[in-house]
């Protein structure tokens, strides 16, 4: 490599390194999520983001369509973000988060508070979804010993959930992959029925049936004793999964039924949040409201690992009152929790949100996008299409094993210039919210091209 003057080239360093790569030089990295010796076999590199775009180490230019794993909300490459995260570093790299502070974690607490739920004010941060989860775990079990009533051991989830990969995370997932290998997960979880239903099929939006299904949750209450039951954790639209949208009345039903047994409701909001379905977080976009929120993802647009948990005033002020004055009031946190880089970056993200109106564009385009989504419907090999807001989930036939043409579709949609994200045989579409008519456009032609030939 001959020397080049100027500033450090990122992108054309590594597209020349890889041109270095071996099967070999790709092993030392054990990758999450991933059929590692398939991958190793014909990787798919990123080596350049910019905007909606992302290209691959063979100069490839490819339609991020699910804004990289729901996180970049603002597309890639925001300066401000970058600009704001440096100059962070320069001033303060690092504050010890226990018994010490920072004033940007205050003030990106702040932020989220003016956008969260009117009785949701405060805000816990940890550094991805899963950590999330397992804080929100721990301050109910903190809130209901609070109160008196640390009986209340169980948990309900639901079949087909993904609530993060740590342990706390496995517990409560529904999905037999995230668990079946792990068997020193939590006790007492119990999982209500998922919301798919067959009658639902092609059903854009919130389902007509369905609302039902959250009598699961009164039947454990019946079976085990309301007393008994510590949380219920949904995800308002469960993702991972494959986008299955909540029944008309079932949201609200699971509210009521935990009202009436001091149940606390908990919303994983990772990826439905950040103006994903047109509101700031789905508690708006469907008008009901949790006691506590988990969220992370767009939180800082995936320019910096961040989570974070936002409780109601009501399990907030139960947690502080039970300590004794000048007393820790909640044993838990991280080292990197509300770490000042992230906070910079989730500070100069929701800049960009409430400056740019992202939230708004969001619902503008949700129309446009689900139009053009469920235009597929005609296409053979899928079976099913689910959507609301910027988020759509398409199921195609299954291959020869579940999920083997899903995973064979996501490598060829890559190489014809789209990247979606796959669980098993369906296919999640979060465009970024900056993406505009014409990326619909380019997304959909790619996925009919390449549904149509395989």
């Amino acid at each position: 490599m001959r020397f080049r003057p100027g500033p450090f080239d990122s992108a054309l360093y590594w597209e020349i390194k890889v041109m270095q790569f071996t099967t070999n030089s790709l092993e030392n990295h054990w990758m999450p999520f991933t059929a590692n010796k398939d991958f190793k076999n014909d990787p798919r590199l990123v080596t350049r983001s910019e905007g909606v775009y992302i290209w691959d180490h063979k100069g490839g230019k490819i339609l991020d369509g699910s804004s990289g794993l729901f996180c970049c909300a603002a597309g890639h490459g925001r300066k401000e973000i970058a600009d704001a995260v440096h100059q962070q570093l320069l001033a303060n790299d690092y504050t010890a988060p226990f018994g010490l502070g920072h004033p940007g974690s205050f003030e990106l607490a702040q932020k989220l508070s003016s956008i969260l739920p009117d009785t949701i004010d405060h805000v816990f941060f940890a550094n991805s979804g899963s950590e999330a989860i397992d804080t929100a775990l721990k301050m109910v079990m903190a809130y209901h010993r609070a109160r008196g009533e640390g009986q209340r051991t169980r948990f309900v989830s639901r079949e087909r959930a993904y609530h993060g990969v740590n342990i706390g995370g496995v517990s409560l997932s529904g999905m037999v992959k995230n668990r079946e290998t792990f068997s020193g997960v939590m006790p007492n979880v119990v999982c209500m029925r998922h919301t798919w239903l067959e009658e639902n099929r092609f059903t854009r939006g919130q389902p007509e049936h369905g609302a039902e299904l959250a009598d699961d949750l009164q039947r454990f209450v019946e079976t085990y004793g309301g007393s008994t039951i510590a949380a219920c954790f949904v995800e308002p639209i469960a993702g991972s999964t494959g986008v299955l949208v909540p029944p008309k009345g079932y949201l609200e039903r699971l509210r009521q039924i935990c009202d009436a047994n001091g149940i606390v409701l908990v919303f994983d909001e990772v990826i439905c949040g950040f103006g994903r379905l047109g509101k700031p977080f789905a508690a708006q976009a469907f008008n009901v409201t949790p006691d506590i929120m988990t969220m992370a993802k767009a939180l800082t647009n995936g320019a910096q690992p961040m989570g974070a948990v936002a409780v109601s005033d009501t399990v907030y002020d139960t947690i502080m009152n039970a300590a004794p004055d000048k007393a820790i009031e909640f044993f838990h946190g991280y080292t990197y929790s509300g770490h000042p880089a992230a906070c910079a970056a989730g500070i100069a993200v929701q800049n960009i949100y409430q400056n740019e109106g992202l939230f708004e564009r969001a619902a503008e385009l949700s129309d446009y996008f689900l139009d053009a989504v469920y235009d597929l419907r005609d296409i053979d090999a899928i079976t099913d299409i689910r959507g609301y807001g910027l988020l759509a989930g398409i199921d195609v036939k299954p291959g020869a094993a579940p999920g083997a043409r899903g995973s064979e579709l996501q490598k060829k949609l890559f190489w014809n210039g789209l990247h979606i994200k796959f669980t098993g045989d369906s296919g999640i579409l979060a465009p970024p919210l900056v993406a505009d008519r014409a990326h619909i456009d380019e997304m959909c032609d790619v996925l009919r091209k390449t549904l149509q030939e395989n």
